[in-house]
């Protein structure tokens, strides 16, 4: 070989580490913004955590109970992929008796937590190119996959004027013949919307008027059993037509103060789609615990529960009091009643005009704004200098949250504590020269 040939001679790029698809999935900032807080407080401050939706009361004793007798009697083996039979009857019975529905058992599927039938929703429903349509501010989950999987991210941007409500006047625009999955979440998270009747009704007159047979609706009913001022929670599944269209999905985390547990459980349309999404399970994670399924058990056919659960929804419709009526009390920050969930939501934006933060926000660099919003730089500065944790609108679907100025507060928390928290905001909300000596800081300012 000549030596002009070897000069010549080109060197292939080496082979990326990871696949294109794992740069396009999202997260969930409530967990990301932990490790943000614990910075703040190795520095020795006590931080009000308002930022997860976590229930701050203790597991039932009656379940925790099931739990340890069922290791006891060494249920701690493999069990079936789609949930334990026992389990699925309990699933079926109780969501069936609950929205006037007759479910076989063979159409439920348990999974460890809320998250799992989410993305399988994306992988077995939504084909590449198709549109997926979803509340905007909703759960993060809802967008994250979308682009993971090639799918178009079709938000419905919710409006305070409208009380954030799904409503047909809303979503008729953005269905089309390239739809593909349509996601709705009553009690809402991160609004604390609570849909009526009449609302499900145009939403599924809709659905079936303009969507194809197989077209499905993820119904997330994570909150269902958290409503207030004598409100109560209707599926969508329950309205004429929609159980043969509506993925039924809920827990144990939310209305049983149980994160931990990581039992949830989807009610499918047909037997063969729950057979489906088993398979998905064999290959994802085997099976879950059976003795967390049998504390499921306890949580569904237990008297004990319902007393539980209303005590616990009396000290969330408490706090949501105190929390809205202190939020209404200040200057530039105005806040709707929600009627579930334990969120409020608060608009900041007079608050975000007084400080600078729509100003500070301008001025950053193109990369930067991208990453960030003005109610992003109001929580970061809420953090490090008033040591409240609370998230902002970008971290409930980024899509369609250009211009919204809103915070999401978890009110799971002590009442002494969500007052300190009302405080702190009210304090930030009028703090001006903290603002600008947190924007010259150097910390960080994305999420």
């Amino acid at each position: 070989m000549r030596l002009n040939d070897l000069f010549m001679t080109t060197v292939a790029p080496p082979m990326p580490l990871f696949a294109d698809r794992v740069h396009r999935i999202g997260t969930e900032a409530a967990f990301s913004f932990g490790a943000l807080i614990e910075q703040v407080e190795r520095s020795g401050a006590h931080v009000i955590r308002c930022n997860i939706g976590q229930p701050d009361f203790p597991l039932p004793r009656h379940i925790a109970d099931a739990v340890k007798a069922a290791i006891d009697r060494g249920l701690t083996t493999y069990c079936d992929p789609g949930g334990i039979p026992e389990l699925r009857v309990e699933v079926a019975r109780s969501v069936g008796e609950r929205h006037g529905l007759d479910i076989d058992p063979d159409r439920v599927v348990v999974y460890p937590g809320g998250r799992p039938p989410i993305g399988f929703a994306h992988m077995a429903y939504s084909k590449q190119g198709q549109d997926v349509i979803y509340p905007s501010p909703g759960y993060p989950l809802f967008e994250s996959f979308i682009p993971y999987f090639g799918c178009n991210p079709v938000p419905v941007v919710l409006r305070e004027e409208e009380g954030f409500g799904l409503t047909r006047t809303q979503i008729e625009p953005l269905v089309t013949e390239n739809t593909g999955l349509l996601f709705v979440n009553f009690p809402s998270n991160p609004t604390g919307g609570v849909a009526t009747r009449e609302q499900l009704e145009g939403l599924s007159e809709l659905i079936l008027e303009r969507t194809d047979p197989t077209v499905r609706v993820y119904s997330d009913e994570s909150y269902e059993a958290i409503t207030f001022d004598g409100d109560q929670h209707i599926s969508i599944a329950s309205m004429p037509g929609m159980e043969a269209r509506t993925i039924i999905a809920s827990g144990v985390s939310k209305s049983y103060a149980w994160t931990g547990g990581r039992v949830g459980w989807a009610v499918y349309p047909t037997i063969r789609e729950a057979e489906i999404h088993r398979k998905l399970a064999i290959n994802f994670f085997a099976s879950l615990p059976p003795y967390n399924q049998w504390g499921a058990i306890e949580a569904l056919r237990s008297p004990e529960s319902p007393r539980v659960i209303g005590q616990m929804v009396e000290a969330f419709q408490r706090r949501r009091d105190l929390v809205v009526d202190g939020l209404n009390r200040i200057d530039g920050v105005a806040c709707q009643n929600p009627k579930g969930a334990f969120y409020a939501f608060p608009n900041v934006e007079g608050a975000l005009e007084r400080i600078g933060a729509k100003q500070a926000y301008a001025t950053l660099p193109a990369e930067t704004r991208q990453q960030t919003s003005p109610a992003t730089l109001f929580t970061l500065f809420l953090l490090y200098e008033h040591h409240v944790a609370a998230l902002d609108r970008r971290s409930f679907s980024k899509r369609g949250s250009e211009g919204q100025h809103y915070i999401r507060i978890s009110t799971a928390n002590s009442d002494a504590e969500l007052a300190a928290a009302v405080e702190g905001i009210g304090e930030a909300a009028h703090d001006t020269e903290g603002f600008a000596r947190f924007m010259h800081s150097g910390v960080g300012l994305t999420i």
